[in-house]
């Protein structure tokens, strides 16, 4: 049987850049890397796997700008099929609720067996896009993903839960997000970058999807980021052993407050 996938990811910072913010209080993406998600990039290695089993298409779906682009075709070079970016100056400015509404709109014009996507994004960490375009669909879904096994029309996964893991069988057309420890997600081969120049990324505005951007104003506003406090150097308490633990105690009262 062959199982046509769509995967859904996401272009994030990357977690070793250094975020600065504009006069504006938001994220200058300028000199910063971008990668895909590193939740997203188990669920791509994922489809991959399950189409090299079964056979069928793996189609891999992002929203954002030119940029996404480069996420998208890394996807492709490790092994999907076919990619679509949603992408249109008026989405600039979008919430977890107007991405789940246009991945509805793209997602309902595919045939698809099985969708994945990642448990989180490690930028806003919402974990909320997934849930939201399953139950748009009206498809049964299951996050925190660590194993997964596809028979004749069920998906019989295991997933992560406070404690230990839980065992369902779930009806296929469902939504699953994958979980750190799913796979190994594989490096693009140089054949793969190779061949990816050549696969279809279709580029698709909110006119091409009969959306209007009206409708389409997000729910929720950041109005500003902020970066956290930075780390103080330690401190040295001087003295011997007993006069130290005493200035210690002290210091842990009085300035530090944890006592």
């Amino acid at each position: 049987m062959g199982v046509n996938i769509v995967v859904c990811i996401k272009q994030t910072f990357d977690t070793e850049a250094k975020i600065v913010l504009d006069n504006n209080g938001q994220i200058d993406p300028n000199g910063v890397n971008m990668i895909i998600n590193p939740y997203d990039e188990f669920a791509i290695e994922e489809g991959i796997r399950l189409k090299e089993k079964f056979g069928g298409e793996v189609t891999v779906v992002s929203l954002g700008g030119s940029r996404t682009q480069e996420a998208l075709r890394t996807a492709l070079a490790m092994g999907a099929d076919k990619a679509i970016l949603v992408s249109d100056a008026a989405l600039d400015r979008v919430d977890e609720w107007t991405v789940a509404e246009v991945l509805t709109k793209v997602v309902s014009g595919l045939a698809y067996d099985l969708i994945l996507a990642g448990r989180i994004a490690i930028d806003d960490g919402s974990s909320q896009v997934a849930v939201r375009l399953a139950e748009n669909l009206g498809i049964p879904s299951v996050s925190s993903v660590l194993k997964i096994e596809v028979n004749e029309g069920e998906a019989t996964v295991m997933r992560e839960i406070d404690g230990g893991t839980e065992l369902i069988a779930v009806n296929l057309p469902c939504l699953l997000t994958a979980q750190k420890g799913l796979n190994e997600p594989r490096y693009p081969s140089v054949a793969g970058i190779m061949k990816a120049k050549k696969k279809e990324l279709k580029s698709l505005t909110l006119q091409d999807l009969n959306m209007n951007a009206e409708d389409l104003v997000a729910k929720m506003q950041i109005a500003r980021y902020s970066l956290p406090t930075p780390r103080q150097g330690g401190r040295k308490v001087p003295g011997d052993a007993a006069a130290a633990a005493r200035e210690l105690a002290r210091l842990l009262r009085e300035e530090a407050k944890v006592l």
